[in-house]
Parts: C-alpha cells; sequence; structure tokens
C-alpha cells in the first residue's frame, strides 16, 4: 500500500501529461488543416469570382464589375468559414475563429513612354511586397499578438487590382485561424486553464484574365 500510495501520484502526472499532449498535437493538426482549408477556399473564390468572391476590406475593382457581395468582411466570411468548418474535426467546429487578408506587390519605377520594340527594358518596373495585417499584425510573421475572437480588424493592401500609379497587385491571400480549449485536469501537473492554438497559412491567387 505504500509503495502503491508513492507510485501512484507520478504515474497518473506521467499519464495525464502524455494524454494532453497528445490532444494538443492533434488539436495543432486540425487546426492546420482548418486554415488550410480556409486559405485555399478564399484563393479559388477570391475577387475574380464573379458569382461569390470572398474579399477584404476593399471593394474589388477591375474584373469583375457589379459583382454579388455575399462573402464580404463585415460579416466574418460566412461561406469561407462555414467551409472551413467543415474540415474539422475532434474539437468544437463552431469555436474556431477564421479570419483572412490580402497582400500583394506595389508597382514602383516610371513606365517608359516610348512604344514597346523601341527601346531595351531595363527593368523600371520594381516591386515591392507589402503585407497585410489581421489585428494589427503581420500573421505570417508571428500570430501570438493577434486575439483569438471574431471581428478582427484586418488591413490588406489589396482585395484586387487598383488602378493609377503606384497599384498593389494581390496575389496572396492569408487565413488565420485559432480555437481556445480548456484541458481537462486544469490547474494540475502546471496545465493551464485556458490552451489557444494558432495557425496561419497563405495560398496564392492566380488570376484569369
Amino acid at each position: 500500500m505504500v509503495e502503491f500510495a508513492l507510485v501512484l501520484p507520478l504515474f497518473l502526472m506521467v499519464l495525464m501529461g502524455v494524454i494532453v499532449l497528445g490532444i494538443v498535437v492533434f488539436y495543432n493538426q486540425q487546426l492546420t488543416n482548418a486554415a488550410r482549408e480556409a486559405a485555399r477556399y478564399a484563393a479559388i473564390h477570391s475577387a475574380t469570382d464573379p458569382f461569390c468572391p470572398v474579399v477584404g476590406h476593399l471593394n474589388p475593382a477591375s474584373p469583375p464589375l457589379g459583382y454579388a457581395r455575399c462573402d464580404p468582411v463585415d460579416t466574418s466570411w460566412p461561406r469561407m468559414t462555414t467551409f472551413a468548418r467543415t474540415k474539422v474535426f475532434g474539437l468544437n467546429a463552431a469555436g474556431v475563429v477564421f479570419s483572412a487578408c490580402w497582400s500583394g506587390y506595389q508597382q514602383g519605377g516610371v513606365p517608359d513612354a516610348r512604344p514597346p520594340g523601341t527601346y531595351t527594358d531595363v527593368g523600371v518596373y520594381d516591386s515591392t511586397w507589402v503585407p497585410c495585417t489581421i489585428g494589427g499584425s503581420d500573421p505570417t510573421v508571428d500570430p501570438a499578438p493577434i486575439a483569438c475572437a471574431p471581428g478582427l480588424t484586418t488591413v490588406d493592401t489589396a482585395s484586387n487590382l487598383s488602378e493609377g500609379p503606384g497599384r498593389i497587385v494581390a496575389n496572396r491571400v492569408t487565413a488565420y485561424a485559432c480555437y481556445q480549449w480548456s484541458p481537462p485536469m486544469a490547474g494540475f501537473l502546471l496545465i493551464p486553464q485556458t490552451v489557444t492554438f494558432r495557425a496561419v497559412i497563405s495560398e496564392p491567387i492566380q488570376r484569369q484574365q
């Protein structure tokens, strides 16, 4: 009985630690997959989709014109969110929060006014990468400062092609997914009360002209 009393707490600590660690790894995988599905959905149904584009805080300029704004940021992208939640397994899909932003290259330099073919292009179209932000942070650099809550403020470099000098061509969408989990035996064996999972996936946008 004495040996049992001494060994049982250690055994339970190791057992619970292994179980919680396994759940953490599994949830991380599920959230990463959900973010990947959200980014893929947004990339396929981005601003060039003439039926129901997934758009950011900027309206698409062209193309298309007169598009149906049925999945905008001000409603937290219901279609993108619904689709991504169907890919979640093993955790409460309704508790997974999604957000997205669009980034791209800002074209610099002054185009040569001479007719094409009369000069040699020396690279005056240098471009600068302009990232987007979610909750005030670039999710591709460090998602930790981004809150896990719906309605996060997103700032896109562009949602589509913008006209004029210095225009920004959005060619990448970044999806952010997060989930807050209260582990079993919280407070025991240094297990925190709440664990916040975050995942960030970027997908390129291929445009059809």
